[in-house]
């Protein structure tokens, strides 16, 4: 069995929100996809997606081509990696871990990846469940030359765009410093819109301006925050779906605690960061996070049961 275009057995550890969407796109490019995840649900639904479901993660390792792993934090990763990816992988398999962490942890991984003979990516997706589902992530992949060019034809079955950041931890970098910029543009977005409503001006009509002009970002012209402005979103959809508060403030954490290690000042990053937690504390981290409109113009309610 060969990799990229034809079949490879590939082993799918962490079937959440995203990993879901990411495995079932590989089986439908005609993978042998072995899905583990602790949940029990969430295997029935991979299951229905063409994937293998096994009872364990050393399960959908042995004999894998390629592993890809998918979990919640750098604790998880690097647990999962040590107690079974690093013992049970064939040294063959190419390793692609497309959780978003923290950089240390992903650097470390890697060294311990590359000393027990194996090429590994931290390869974190952009783009959100809709992006996972539809197969339309953007990869910033860290890793060596070749570890980028075996994990490319996979990653490709999973995204629109796959691109080589730099070495060991450098995706994870790429995506926090984008992820910090995007909280950061839509929280200014948020308070422009909430400021232009009190000055009298038609949100629409500032829409039509601001668009055009040095304001623009893709916050607003992609991702209005008001609903019935632009294109749709989830500002249209009372701020359900899309990103989550809770994912954009802890992409915002990794931000500050990459920041405070490398010495950098980010005010901006920790204004935001301060912001969306404020929101998530008030019942808001199960919304989309440009409902952040909703505390900025101070008409959120904590919803009943929160």
């Amino acid at each position: 069995m060969g990799q990229g275009n034809s079949m490879a057995r590939v082993a799918f550890i962490g079937l959440g929100n995203m990993g879901g969407g990411m495995a079932a796109n590989l089986a439908k490019a005609g993978h042998e996809v072995r899905a583990f995840d602790l949940s029990e649900v969430a295997l029935e639904r991979a299951r229905g997606k063409a994937c293998t479901p096994v009872g364990s993660a050393d399960e959908a390792l042995a004999g894998a081509e390629a592993v890809v792993t998918m979990l919640p934090a750098g604790k998880h990763v690097a647990d999962v990696y040590r107690g079974n990816v690093l013992i049970n992988a064939p040294k063959s398999a190419i390793l692609m871990d497309c959780s978003t962490i923290d950089v240390a942890t992903a650097k470390t991984v890697a060294g311990e990846a590359a000393a027990a003979g194996y090429t590994m990516v931290d390869a974190p997706g952009s783009g959100g469940i809709a992006a996972a589902n539809g197969g339309t992530l953007t990869f910033m992949v860290g890793g060596s030359d070749e570890g980028f060019a075996r994990a490319k034809p996979f990653l490709d079955q999973m995204g629109k765009a796959v691109i080589h950041a730099g070495g060991a931890g450098a995706g994870q970098a790429a995506k926090i410093c984008n992820n910090m910029l995007l909280g950061a543009t839509m929280a200014a977005t948020c308070e422009a819109f909430v400021l232009a409503q009190k000055l009298g001006l038609d949100l629409q009509t500032f829409y039509d301006i601001s668009s055009k002009a040095s304001g623009q970002s893709w916050s607003m012209t992609s991702y209005c925050p008001v609903p019935g402005v632009g294109p749709d979103t989830p500002a249209d959809r009372d701020y359900e779906g899309g990103f989550a508060t809770a994912l954009m403030l802890k992409d915002l954490k990794l931000a500050m605690e990459a920041a405070k290690e490398a010495g950098a000042y980010t005010p901006m990053g920790g204004e935001a960061e301060e912001l969306y937690q404020r929101f998530a504390d008030r019942g808001g981290a199960g919304k989309d996070f440009s409902a952040l409109i909703k505390m900025i113009d101070d008409s959120w309610v904590v919803p009943a049961g929160a």
